[in-house]
């Protein structure tokens, strides 16, 4: 070894033994306090509370209950004040920390290490470690004993405390036998219900919402989102102590338009929890023994934490904003599960998503700076994407097909994202390129992506258990149907005598009106302002479906602002319903949805621009702002539902 090595090695020696200093000295400062802490109550309460034995246990004062109603906001003595709507959420339940031993550390145990002192783990997390001793001198404190301290060996993790809240049905919001038929749809019934209200809430609300479709939502979808929320608020000031509330976020994230807030709460909670160590503890082969229960455990937390990764990255790219989580160490074993006892026949698609968002992190991070900016390296380097991008897909197919057939549900999605992924490549390097400067070799790259949306929805469309799927779709899937149809149009606009302008409105038309079908009307209504516009622009004549009999009286559709829909302006002309593909009442006269309304990303002076917006798919749909809209007319409800 050479002297600088022995010279680094001694430098680091003496840090660890300086830290380890400063931990003893705290650890003994902790002691002193809770020692004088001892003695005072004592002194205060030599018989305990009701007059019981001096080694009895010393009780915290009772909490008040929490007033949410109109009386907090009334005078003790009567007098009545203004009254306020109450704030939401519940009150946090008083759990000490998360992790009560739901995923174990990822540091071998130690034999050496008492209980008094502190775990080497922890040297690198302070703040976690003085939580640790804090939450061991409270538990001295509310149980004091006379015996002398002694070392012994560390204490297995304590139980998860029972479910603070009651789910909707045990609070009579919703009968048990809704309940039963909703969760045909996703989960087991009684597993769920038992282990978290949180979730069990949130797959009734995401349950009730399908079933609806494109009716009126029922008192069941606003009582079980309202439940599953005031539960979801009441985490952000304390700890979660089970994964299942990891789910139930995530459920309420993903089923959402604006999902990125809960997401980032969720990921959150993960950390918190230590979900991201359950790949790494795994994939440990030392030889260390593991019961059934704990085994079965680390899977299903690998299993959420993938979920989450997927979907918080995947959130990311879709709006534009910055990625928060970078370390890919949590996710570098994912392909431990397909090998694992309990492998489920599901994993394959999380991780065919995985190794599929770990590409697409790497080519936003490589082509995001450059603007627009591109040159024969880029050029070189989205031809090498494309390639690694075919591998993906040939390597993920190939897991796929050992246990389903070619028209299986999984296998369809995942050639949809082989041609959405090289769809959002082009996308992502184009970004503020005029077509009109465009050489020769990017105009390839932009009929290339043309290609790829058409095959994209050509998938969906000519897949009949795909479409049927749809509905019970996240939002991410609807914007990816919805953004390359928005493309075809684009192009269409850009190169008309060089496209099908025939065949792309046909294809565009029948996505929206599969949009309709599945309730996606924010998405479906943004694709008919688009072909609109087209037709006008070009002569065409226009579209839509004939409607049916009886619905020449049909009410305006609910999810339309009744904002935008305003007597004609003397200019621009508006589109009217009917070069929308939608049916007016005729007592209402022409329904016009004014240009001013769509999104800048669609307006004729943005036509020319082919790459994605700076916010991303914020910038290209649609605001549905109407309280009757499927966003919610419920108050407390965000713009998530």
């Amino acid at each position: 070894m050479s002297t600088a090595s022995v010279e680094r090695l001694s430098r680091l020696e003496g840090q660890y033994l300086v830290m380890q200093s400063q931990m003893i000295g705290m650890q003994s400062s902790l002691d002193r306090i809770l020692s004088a802490i001892q003695q005072n109550q004592a002194m205060q309460h030599p018989g305990g509370f009701g007059g019981g034995s001096r080694e009895g246990p010393v009780l915290p004062p009772p909490i008040p209950p929490l007033r949410n109603g109109p009386e907090a906001y009334t005078q003790a003595d009567g007098s009545s004040r203004p009254k306020f709507p109450p704030l939401p959420g519940f009150a946090p339940p008083p759990h000490k920390y998360a992790t009560y031993g739901i995923v174990a550390s990822t540091a071998p145990s130690s034999e050496d290490e008492s209980e008094d002192t502190l775990p080497r783990s922890t040297l690198n997390a302070p703040i976690e470690a003085l939580q640790g001793l804090a939450n061991a001198a409270a538990e001295a404190a509310a149980a004091p004993s006379t015996s002398p301290p002694r070392v012994k060996k560390r204490k297995k993790a304590e139980p998860t405390p029972r479910n603070a809240f009651p789910h909707v049905v045990e609070k009579g919001l919703v009968s048990d036998t809704e309940a039963r038929e909703l969760y045909h749809i996703y989960d087991t019934y009684e597993g769920l219900m038992e282990r978290t209200p949180w979730t069990f809430d949130a797959i009734l609300a995401v349950a009730a919402k399908i079933r609806s479709g494109t009716g009126p939502l029922s008192p069941s979808f606003y009582k079980a989102l309202e439940e599953a929320q005031g539960i979801a608020r009441s985490s952000l000031f304390g700890p979660v102590v089970r994964k299942e509330a990891v789910q139930g976020m995530l459920l309420l994230a993903a089923w959402s338009t604006n999902g990125w807030l809960p997401s980032g709460h969720a990921m959150r909670m993960a950390l918190d929890l230590g979900l991201h160590r359950a790949l790494e503890k795994l994939a440990d082969d030392s030889g260390k023994k593991r019961t059934e229960e704990e085994e079965r455990n680390l899977v299903v937390s690998a299993r959420i934490w993938l979920c989450l990764y997927w979907f918080d990255h995947q959130m990311s790219l879709g709006t534009g904003r910055p990625i928060v989580l970078r370390d890919e160490t949590s996710i570098k074993h994912c392909r431990v599960l397909l090998n694992h006892p309990m492998a489920s026949p599901t994993d394959v698609r999380l991780i065919s998503q995985i190794e599929l968002i770990a590409q697409k992190t790497q080519i936003y991070e490589t082509l995001s700076p450059l603007n627009g900016q591109v040159n024969h390296n880029t050029l070189s380097f989205i031809r090498r994407a494309n390639l690694a991008l075919d591998k993906w897909w040939a390597d993920c197919d190939e897991l796929h097909r050992q246990s389903m057939d070619e028209d299986a549900l999984p296998r369809k999605i995942l050639a949809g994202e082989l041609h959405y992924a090289k769809l959002w490549l082009v996308c992502v390097a184009l970004r503020g390129v005029s077509w009109d400067k465009m050489p020769f070799e990017q105009r390839e790259l932009a009929f290339q992506a043309k290609d790829a949306a058409s095959n994209c929805i050509s998938n969906l469309l000519g897949s009949p258990t795909y479409r049927a799927a749809l509905r019970y779709a996240v939002h991410d899937s609807l914007v990816t149907a919805a953004f390359s149809g928005l493309f075809l149009l684009k192009m269409a606009n850009l190169f008309p005598a060089e496209l099908d302008l025939g065949t792309i409105t046909v294809q565009v038309e029948q996505l929206a009106q599969l949009l309709s079908d599945v309730a996606a009307e924010r998405y479906a209504l943004t694709l008919r302002i688009m072909l609109a516009n087209l037709r006008r622009k070009m002569g065409l004549s226009p579209g839509g479906s004939t409607p049916m009999p009886g619905q020449e009286m049909m009410a305006p559709p609910p999810y339309l602002d009744p904002s935008i829909v305003t007597p004609a302006p003397p200019a621009p002309a508006p589109f009217t319903m009917e070069e929308l593909g939608l049916t007016w009442p005729n007592d209402r006269g022409i329904g016009i949805f004014p240009p001013s309304s769509i999104p800048l990303w669609l307006q004729e002076q943005s036509l020319t621009d082919l790459g994605l917006p700076v916010n991303g798919s914020d910038g290209i749909f649609l605001q549905m702002g109407n309280p009757n809209g499927w966003t919610g007319d419920f108050p407390p409800m965000p713009e998530a539902w």
